[in-house]
C-alpha cells in the first residue's frame, strides 16, 4: 500500500498541517482507524495539560482504602474496597494463602 502526504486542518487552532506518508504507514501498521485531528503543537500542548491519554482517561471514581481487621489472623490491614457485612475480610498474606490452598 502506498501513502502520500495529506494536508489536514487542526481542530484546535485551525492551521493546516501535513500528515506524512510515514505517519500514515505508522497509523496503518498500528491499525488506527482515525487520522490525527491536531497539529503537533496543539497535540503537545494537550498532552502537557491532560497527560498522554487525554481527559477521558481520568477515572470517574475515587479509590477506596478501608482499614479493617483480618478475619483469619486478626491483624489490622487495609483493603481497596468497602467490606460488606457478614463476609470475611482477609489481609494480603491470608488471602494469598487461601488462593494457594484452593489451587492445590
Amino acid at each position: 500500500m502506498e501513502f502520500q502526504d495529506k494536508a489536514l486542518t487542526c481542530m484546535d487552532c485551525g492551521t493546516d498541517f501535513i500528515f506524512t506518508a510515514g505517519e500514515q504507514l505508522f497509523f496503518h501498521d498500528k491499525q488506527f482507524k482515525n487520522e490525527p485531528k491536531r497539529c503537533k503543537f496543539c497535540k503537545a500542548k494537550r498532552t502537557a495539560t491532560f497527560g498522554p491519554a487525554g481527559p477521558e482517561a481520568v477515572p470517574a471514581y475515587n479509590k477506596v482504602e478501608t482499614r479493617t481487621i483480618c478475619s483469619q489472623c486478626n491483624k489490622e490491614t487495609t483493603v481497596p474496597f468497602r467490606p460488606s457485612q457478614g463476609r470475611p475480610v482477609l489481609c494480603r498474606e491470608c488471602f494469598q494463602q487461601t488462593r494457594v490452598a484452593a489451587a492445590v
